[in-house]
């Protein structure tokens, strides 16, 4: 029998200037030993690995539709044990309330639940050590303007436990669609 396939996670792809920033953040913040992938603005979490094709497919044709958009960095958010940068677009909440209704049959509970966009820098971290730094940065944030380009997919090699709950792991880049130019 054929091993399964891995799920898919898919990303928001950022301008290489607004990426660089936040997984410099990343890497100051997040722990070392579970920092296993690049800072990243997650559109799905679990998306049937068998189904690749046909979810590729699907955004193919709703990113031939859409253009490049802004989106600003409002803020940081306390995770509780964690801090990340709160992202507002309506092009960006447009954009994944399409790409969820064409996918409504292969969501997952966590991805079905209120979308709330925002890249991670800290995580699995005292909730102490966490608020510390979660004031450290607002106290001098300003918020600025990154940029949206295009959706980002990954394969979750990291396996699932015995109860289902997957491991932390790495993503395998499995390809990307840009934003139509014009």
């Amino acid at each position: 029998m054929a091993a399964p396939s891995p799920p898919v996670i898919v990303t928001l792809q950022f301008d290489s200037e607004s990426a660089a920033f936040f997984d410099r953040r990343r890497e100051a913040y997040f722990p070392p030993a579970i920092n296993h992938v690049g800072a990243h603005l997650t559109l799905f979490h679990n998306l049937p690995g068998g189904a690749f094709e046909a979810i590729v497919t699907k955004a193919a044709r709703v990113c031939a539709a859409r253009k490049a958009f802004e989106a600003t960095v409002c803020g940081l958010m306390k995770l509780g044990r964690g801090v990340a940068y709160r992202i507002e677009a309506p092009a960006l909440t447009a954009l994944r309330a399409e790409l969820a209704a064409a996918y409504e049959p292969w969501l997952v509970r966590q991805d079905r639940q209120r979308f709330r966009p925002h890249v991670t820098i800290q995580n699995k971290v005292s909730p102490e050590e966490a608020a510390a730094l979660h004031d450290r940065l607002s106290s001098s944030f300003e918020p600025f303007t990154a940029r949206g380009e295009g959706l980002q997919f990954w394969f979750y090699e990291g396996g699932a436990d015995p109860q289902g709950k997957y491991r932390p792991g790495t993503w395998a880049p499995a390809g990307a669609i840009a934003f139509r130019s014009v």
